[in-house]
């Protein structure tokens, strides 16, 4: 039921606001688009440890998105279709698979978007299948095929580059799913069919359904400034308050320091009896805990120098007795993606990952040839509680073909992690993740 919910909401709201005199039902065609993008992604995971296999995933992927022209004064239609192929490349044995790519599949497919909307001046309701862009419930695109959501969305712009919003999500559709799940990344793969992987999967398959969250936020750009603040509610999981703020000095030289700092606290989102992970006594780092309690904070200083930046960053993440995990940060649509937007998650892993500590960062990048080729490298180091001691060194290439072929990008990702205990990385050994990534947007 809940997963035609946002529909409904946004033909109900929507409908409430059309103005009929205002467009033609030409519009519809004549002003609408299609884009889209291929991917060739090659994942290779090497293990130390000889007891468990090396992993590679390919993939080949099609994202396509349409979005009709306005009609009734506001309203238009929008749909993603998302496929993956892995041109029969797929192992034989399953262990030897990087199933964070596209699952165990040899394909999947799925709608991604199926979306209504209604926008008008400062106003804008989309309902239905949709990308989201908030801080700990977003796109998680560090693979083949993006993360989406059934949710009713409200964004407010009272004035230019001051944005207010109000989500609702029922259900999701993880990286590797072929459809919208009630569910999240802290249930294990293929809970009611679901084909999840590259998930956290600490609860059990008896687990209830996830009822989805309420999320309130606001962003606002003036400047130099840019700052955000987020309330979300992930419903019979964790309340989550969350806010992140930057300042750029503009010096006009190539050098422009920056400093940002964020904050995070957590409590239950239900009395403790009706907490999932509590309820179901799910082992988060090793730990179970009769509530969730967790408190974070960091703070990211550098500065520009010339096509660069360089920048140095702190992440703190409090040790809570008794808590789920000891303190760890609950985080249902980032955890195990590495998508979190603490400044010293690395590539592998970061804070959410590892548990309470403390990690610092060093990162640097350089652009080339009038920005076409930028470099980056980067050094994390995180000291935990219930994982130990471990460092992250990761290099990025990014070339930006636009002159062989517009939209043409070639990347790849290298990060090794090293130390860490309790099977941090497999056996206790190091671990070197290899992603190359083609992709080309039209």
């Amino acid at each position: 039921m809940r997963c035609k919910l946002a529909v409904a909401l946004a033909l109900a709201v929507s409908a409430a606001g059309a103005h009929a005199d205002s467009d033609s039902f030409n519009d519809i065609f004549t002003n609408g688009h299609v884009d889209g993008e291929l991917r060739l992604y090659n994942f290779n995971r090497i293990y130390d440890t000889p007891t468990t296999p090396d992993a590679h995933a390919l993939s080949l992927a099609a994202l396509i998105n349409a979005q009709t022209g306005a009609f009734l004064g506001g309203f238009s239609i929008g749909a993603s279709f998302v496929t993956a192929n892995a041109l029969g490349t797929k192992d034989d044995n399953p262990a030897k698979i990087d199933t964070s790519l596209m699952g165990p599949n040899s394909s999947v497919g799925a709608w991604s978007q199926a979306y209504l909307q209604y926008k008008r001046d400062w106003f804008l309701f989309r309902g239905g299948y949709q990308y989201l862009n908030t801080p700990w419930m977003g796109g998680n695109d560090s693979r083949v095929i993006p993360s989406s959501y059934n949710a009713a969305l409200v964004d407010i712009t009272p004035v230019k580059d001051w944005n207010i919003y109000a989500i609702r999500t029922f259900s999701w559709k993880s990286r590797t799913s072929n459809g919208m799940y009630d569910d999240n990344l802290y249930y294990p793969s293929k809970y009611n069919g679901d084909s999840m992987y590259g998930n956290n999967g600490a609860l059990p398959l008896t687990a209830p359904e996830a009822n989805g969250t309420w999320a309130a936020g606001t962003t606002y750009v003036q400047g130099g400034l840019k700052a955000e603040a987020w309330y979300y509610d992930f419903l019979r999981f964790a309340r989550m308050g969350y806010v992140n703020g930057s300042y750029t000095f503009d010096t006009g030289t190539p050098f422009n320091p920056f400093i940002a700092v964020q904050g995070l606290t957590e409590n239950n989102s239900s009395s403790d009896a009706e907490n999932i992970l509590v309820q179901t006594q799910a082992k988060l780092v090793g730990v179970a805990g009769d509530r969730v309690k967790a408190q974070a904070w960091g703070a990211d200083v550098g500065t520009s120098i010339y096509d660069g930046r360089i920048d140095f960053s702190y992440n703190k993440l409090e040790g809570e007795s008794g808590a789920v995990g000891n303190g760890a940060l609950i985080s249902p649509y980032t955890v195990n993606y590495a998508t979190d937007p603490l400044f010293t998650t690395s590539m592998i892993r970061g804070l959410v990952e590892i548990g309470p500590g403390h990690a610092w960062k060093a990162r640097a990048q350089y652009n080339f040839f009038d920005k076409k080729l930028q470099l980056v490298a980067a050094y994390a180091k995180y000291t935990s509680l219930e994982r130990g001691d471990s460092h992250d060194l990761y290099f990025d290439i990014i070339y930006n073909m636009d002159s062989v072929l517009k939209g043409l990008q070639l990347r790849d990702r290298w990060e090794r992690s090293v130390g860490g205990i309790a099977n941090l990385n497999p056996g206790n050994e190091p671990f070197t993740y290899n992603r190359l990534m083609i992709s080309y947007k039209f």
